[in-house]
């Protein structure tokens, strides 16, 4: 067996340490993701954890901030094809020197402000104008509220640029003195205005993605900062998408329980029956029953509800009612007799 000298193994493991270090971070396991994740499941792991490591909620980690960073970092790459492709073969390194790299947090730019308000003071407390926020219903099905989903929206608003010319802006009313004569003066309020670039409205259409997470309600909203009516001295209001259920053929939702209805025969509500119910997932619900099953009947199937907002792991009851349907033919005198001596 050949031993390699110490001072050998020493530059082995410096060099191996060098290019590790090169590398740059690794994005998959700051996102705990594999490779093969697909950019849904990026968006969702950062939404997820973006959540989980804000610094707000994090304030006695002395490296929360830091983390954020990284998960950030890790989001700006894998979200985007180019730059993931980029990072695929020659890691983070690479796109620094592509300049590929702006160290931004995309989650307030792409997905809006999904309520990431853990305390401590806002940035916006001045006094800017600001325009009106526009209020949006998103209906959405039970099944993406059960599973999850991304859903694109076009958004056509008016976007504030540059034009020729001067105007007068941040008007304002002032009090000012004038002078009478003969010792006397008077205060008067009038109108003072700035003068500023002129600007134009334009219409500009944008694709936004909303996220429909599991078990959200009827009624939630998501918020896109700065995406709703534009104010020419100040900001852009927001815009503010409802989670709106769309009725389903099937299931009804009441917080996070389920209901249905199912029609048996009169057989099988005197014998007994075995069924499936396929759930808004495609996974199949199997009810057995050995016993007479009366008309109005209520089983339970726990853990087949919705899953919980708030912790996707817990989810709620299914409650089936049972209806009978009674048969539609007359019976013989015989069969009515065989049926008194069965009952």
């Amino acid at each position: 067996m050949q031993v390699f000298p110490f001072s050998l193994l020493m530059l082995i493991n410096l060099l191996l340490g060098s290019v590790c270090i090169d590398a740059g971070r690794d994005f998959y396991q700051i996102l705990e993701l594999t490779r093969s994740a697909s950019t849904h499941a990026v968006k969702k792991a950062y939404r997820r954890l973006a959540k989980e490591r804000h610094p707000d909620k994090n304030k006695d980690d002395p490296n929360a901030s830091q983390k954020f960073q990284d998960l950030s970092a890790a989001y700006e790459v894998l979200a985007d094809p180019e730059k993931r492709e980029m990072y695929d073969k020659c890691g983070e390194e690479c796109l620094k020197k592509d300049g590929m790299m702006n160290n931004a947090d995309p989650f307030a730019s792409f997905f809006g402000d999904f309520g990431f308000h853990f305390g401590g003071e806002s940035q916006h407390q001045h006094e800017t104008p600001k325009g009106s926020n526009v209020i949006m219903d998103l209906f959405v099905t039970l099944e993406e509220l059960y599973s999850g989903s991304f859903v694109e929206i076009t958004r056509n608003k008016l976007v504030v640029k540059a034009a020729k010319g001067t105007r007068k802006c941040n008007c304002r009313q002032e009090l000012v003195t004038r002078n009478l004569g003969n010792g006397r003066f008077q205060m008067i309020q009038q109108a003072v205005c700035s003068e500023c670039p002129n600007v134009k409205l334009v219409n500009e259409e944008r694709i936004l993605e909303v996220e429909v997470e599991l078990g959200m309600v009827d009624g939630q909203e998501t918020k896109f900062i700065a995406e709703g009516e534009p104010h020419i001295d100040g900001d852009c209001g927001d815009l503010i998408i409802k989670i709106r259920t769309q009725p389903h053929p099937v299931f009804e939702r009441s917080g996070d329980d389920l209901y249905t209805n199912i029609t048996i025969s009169l057989q099988e509500a005197l014998i007994g029956f075995t069924l499936d119910i396929t759930h808004l997932d495609g996974h199949k619900v199997t009810i057995t029953r050995d016993e007479v099953t009366k008309p109005g009947a209520r089983m339970r199937k726990k853990g087949e509800g919705m899953p919980n907002y708030d912790n996707n792991n817990l989810y709620g009851t299914l409650y089936i009612t049972f209806y009978v349907a009674f048969p539609e033919k007359n019976f013989s005198e015989s069969e009515k007799a065989a049926i008194k001596e069965l009952l």
